[in-house]
């Protein structure tokens, strides 16, 4: 066993290195797959006029949904939703807000659970402008409604960030991090999240402060991705938590061969989750399967702001697309295998910038992209080709 060990290390290292090497400058970039994208029309909700605010997408069980909110001349807000079954004809859904500051929330993480929407939305305000964060259930008659909760669940002292939404066997999960570290709130239905922090494997402790960026259903349970800081050093390592109730949590930091690296997305693709994130100079992919997790390939290229931020992931053509910040022909990437990273060609820029907004969904062969900034908001849909040739 002794012997063995130091093979094994040098084997990851050179997964590690090569997915590094294939982010070089040096590299030929190869001759991207040009999907056939459409532009999608979202039909005006309900009520006053104004801008549309998009903010994320989700899709499941033959249903596609886009969330963000209506802003009017004055900047007001006011919450809004779409649905199709096809990602071409929408139809926008009717929001139920049933605080003051539901009636102006901004929806900004939609998940999606047996054709049924669940958001999360938030508006600030109060005597020191915090975000006032709400969730959003859709109900039997297809409208979305608020559902309040008490400040300090998702607010109060240890508030830092409430993320992203997923849907899953066991109900909902929202990750995020407060001050205690990273979180997770969990609700079996989506009537009542309850917050889980200051708990082992989600507490800052002895071996460094964790950061959670994502979540989603797995077979047994639960699977959050992120990094953590370690003691005593700069920089960060990706770290996974997985939980069978969302309550319990047990944390692993990754290895990765001395580089700087971080989960930002993941996602299931058949039994396997896909997890991606910066890793060195570059962007790189992380597999977990059964408990265990290796390294995957490394991708990016001409065109990528670097080191890169991830806008978004989605499952699609039995495969993952990643949408990272970049040019038209090197933000997006598609593989099957998570090893072997081809170049996919969008239908608009999306470089990163707090002004931003990028999200993808994906379901069987197709892909719903939304890109929204200061100028305004647009959505395309494509089936298509998703790897060159």
């Amino acid at each position: 066993m002794r012997a063995r060990r130091p093979l094994a290390v040098l084997g990851l290292t050179a997964v590690l290195l090569a997915g590094c090497r294939s982010t070089s400058h040096a590299d030929p970039a190869p001759e991207p797959a040009r999907p056939a994208w459409q532009p999608v029309t979202l039909p005006a909700p309900p009520g006053a006029p104004g801008r549309l605010l998009l903010r994320d997408a989700a899709a499941c069980a033959g249903r596609w949904f886009v969330v963000g909110a209506v802003a009017d001349a004055a900047g007001g807000t006011r919450p809004a939703a779409w649905t199709s079954t096809d990602a071409a004809a929408w139809t926008a859904l009717r929001p139920v807000p049933r605080s003051p500051y539901g009636e102006e929330n901004v929806l900004t993480a939609a998940g999606c659970r047996d054709g049924r929407l669940a958001a999360v939305g938030g508006k600030s305000g109060g005597v020191h402008g915090n975000p006032r964060i709400s969730t959003w259930r859709q109900v039997a008659d297809g409208s979305l409604v608020e559902v309040p909760a008490e400040f300090e669940v998702f607010g109060g002292p240890d508030a830092v960030n409430v993320g992203r939404i997923a849907g899953g066997p066991r109900g909902w999960l929202i990750s995020g991090n407060r001050a205690t570290g990273s979180a997770a709130w969990v609700s079996a239905d989506g009537t009542d999240f309850r917050l889980v922090s200051g708990v082992p494997g989600l507490a800052t402790d002895a071996t460094g402060r964790p950061w959670a960026a994502d979540g989603t259903a797995t077979a047994s349970g639960w699977l959050m991705v992120g990094s953590v800081q370690p003691s005593g050093r700069t920089g960060v390592d990706p770290a996974v938590w997985t939980s069978p109730d969302g309550r319990a949590w047990r944390r692993a930091a990754l290895p990765t061969a001395g580089v700087d690296a971080d989960l930002q997305r993941v996602v299931r693709v058949g039994e396997r989750a896909v997890a991606v994130g910066r890793r060195g100079d570059g962007l790189g992919a992380w597999l977990g399967d059964g408990g265990s997790w290796r390294a995957g390939g490394g991708f990016g290229g001409a065109g990528t702001d670097r080191p890169g931020r991830v806008w978004g992931l989605a499952a699609v053509a039995d495969g993952a697309l990643a949408v990272v910040a970049g040019g038209k022909t090197g933000a997006g990437w598609f593989s099957r295998d998570g090893v072997a990273w081809s170049p996919v060609a969008l239908p608009v820029a999306v470089p990163a910038g707090s002004d931003r907004t990028v999200a993808v969904a994906g379901a069987g062969e197709a892909v719903l992209l939304l890109e929204d900034n200061n100028l305004g908001a647009t959505v395309w849909s494509a089936r298509g080709p998703w790897s060159p040739g």
